[in-house]
Formats: structure tokens, sequence, C-alpha cells
């Protein structure tokens, strides 16, 4: 088994073993269950276990779940956007809404699917508004880090104890960087639309839907410096995972090549006003989309075209292990 596929078992034993019988039953599904594929990053509810039905030391163990799979920066990141329900219910009360009270930061759930203690393939989630990470592990490693969504509202506080407070604010300053860098000739490939898509257009299916997704400019058409801040971009997507996994990852997608790698960028570039930009490549796609509360709503997503949930990857594991079909 790898460290970082050890470490994350750990991690999920141990809050499991902290949960009673009750919380455990909520919390856990057949591997196989199509509950599995489900995701949102909208307010409501989700299955699984929430952060109000837990222990302060059964949070501190999913919090330990999040720390043993992701970088030191995306498990920071989950947290600030949790607490950022907080705020978000106030300016929402002092601006009048009457549903103010769903924004709540204990509203997020914490799945597992399969059993992470046995040798079969097992994955887990948390899910809740803006936040939807899954990990899905088989034969002792890391096999799919997808969907990963993160979102913020608002992405940097307004007014209060906390204004000036930015959440994800890396995925916007390198698209500004890498737009800000073309030629003009390159930018007029690079920039599809005047005015930018209301929110992500892949929507949040068992199958990333590619088809509105813009194109852009391809890797291979950029000058060198262009292409060396596409792919910081691109691997700030990757790097939300432990480096290990994120290591595995990008090999993956450099070892398909580049070439082919495209940016497309949507909207002004005016900070402070809607953008929206998408990157595709021959087998994934990332998408960051800031339109709402007056351009201080980010929605960023990456979807592995045909690794979602290790799906590819545990098709060639049981093929491999078992002689048998995912």
């Amino acid at each position: 088994m790898s460290a970082a596929a050890s470490e994350i078992t750990g991690a999920v034993v141990a809050w499991l073993a902290g949960l009673d019988d009750a919380q455990r039953d909520a919390a856990t599904f057949a591997f196989e269950a199509a509950e599995r594929f489900v995701w949102d990053y909208v307010p409501g509810p989700r299955a699984g276990l929430a952060l109000r039905d837990m222990r302060p030391d059964q949070r501190a163990a999913a919090g330990a779940v999040i720390g043993s799979s992701m970088s030191g920066r995306t498990a920071g990141e989950i947290q600030a956007i949790i607490a950022l329900e907080t705020v978000l219910g106030e300016l929402e009360r002092t601006a009048g809404r009457s549903d103010w009270g769903r924004r709540d930061p204990e509203l997020y759930w914490f799945a597992v699917f399969g059993d992470p203690a046995a040798d079969g393939p097992w994955s887990w989630r948390i899910g809740g508004h803006h936040v939807a990470i899954h990990l899905t592990l088989a034969g002792g490693r890391v096999i799919g880090a997808t969907p990963s969504f993160l979102g913020a509202n608002p992405a940097v506080v307004p007014s209060g104890g906390l204004a000036g407070t930015g959440t994800l604010p890396g995925e916007e300053a390198l698209a500004r960087e890498l737009l800000s860098a073309l030629t003009p000739d390159e930018r007029r490939v690079a920039v599809v639309d005047d005015r930018a898509p209301a929110d992500i257009l892949t929507g949040t299916g068992r199958r990333a839907d590619v088809r509105s997704v813009p194109v852009g400019i391809r890797h291979a058409d950029l000058g060198g410096a262009r292409r060396e801040g596409l792919e910081q971009l691109l691997r700030y997507y990757v790097d939300r995972v432990r480096p290990e996994v994120a290591d595995a990852a990008w090999a993956e997608i450099a070892g398909a090549g580049l070439a082919e790698v495209t940016f497309a960028w949507a909207g002004p570039d005016t900070p402070g006003r809607g953008h929206y930009y998408a990157i595709r490549g021959p087998g994934f796609v990332v998408e960051y989309d800031n339109t709402q509360n007056g351009a201080n709503h980010i929605h960023a997503v990456w979807r592995d075209l045909k690794n979602d949930w290790g799906e590819d990857l545990l098709a060639a594991h049981l093929a491999a292990a078992h002689g048998r079909p995912a």
C-alpha cells in the first residue's frame, strides 16, 4: 500500500471507529450504491453524517480525513469555505432575506462507500454548499480524486470584522496572469465571448457534459512563457490533493500530451465584473465561474472525463486483480 493510501485509510478507519452505531449507519454505504455518484454544490441536505451530528472529537477526526487526503492549501480552503456560511448568513440576514438560516457551517456531510479496512475498492466524500470532494482507493493506492469542486461566497468578505478576507484567490489570480500575458493574436483566440455564462457548464451528472464548454487557444499555439502559465494554472487544480496523489495525476495529464490542452476566457478582464474560463484536455476539463453577487461568488471544478470516481482505473484494477469488469 502506498504511503498516501495508508494515511488516508488510517484516518478514515479512525473516524469510523469513533462513531456510534447509528452514526456509522448514516455515514456508510455499499461501494456499489448509486449514491456514490451523487454530488452538488448548492445548499441543501446530502446523504451521510453531518458535522452537526458529530461530537467535537468526531469532527476533529473528520478534519483529519480531509488533512490526510488534500494538500495543506486545500484543507485550509475547505475550512474557510465552511466558515463562510456564517458570514454569508449574516450578510443575507442584514439584507432582509428570510431564508438566511439555511447558511450553516454544520451542514456538511461525510460519507464512506465500501469498507476501507477490507481489500476491496472504497471511497470517501465530503459534500455541502460549495464543497464536493471525492477520493477513491483500490489496490493500495488512490485511483481517483475527482469530481473536485470548491466555491466561495463571498469570495472576498465585503464588510464586518473579516472585511477584505479572500477565499480561493489563486484560481482567479493565475488565470488573470495568463490572460494579461497573451499576445494580441493569442488573446483573439483565447477570449471566446465578451459575456460570461451564468455558471459552470459541465453540470453535476455522473459524466461531465462538455458540449457547451468553449475551446479557446491550444497550448501548442502559445508562446513559451504563456505555455508555462497555462500549465501552472492547470497544476493549481491538480494540487488540491496531497502531493503524491497530485504528482501521479499530473503525470497522467502530461503523459497524454499538453499540446491539445486549451484555455478559453469569457467576459471582460476588468476585476469585479463577471468572468469565466475553461481549460480542456483530451481527458479532463476545468471550469471557473465568477458572475454572481457582483462577481464575488466563485465556482471552480476539476473533472476527469474518463476517471471521475476512479471508474476507469477501477475497471482496469478489477480486470487485473479479479478477471472481471467493473
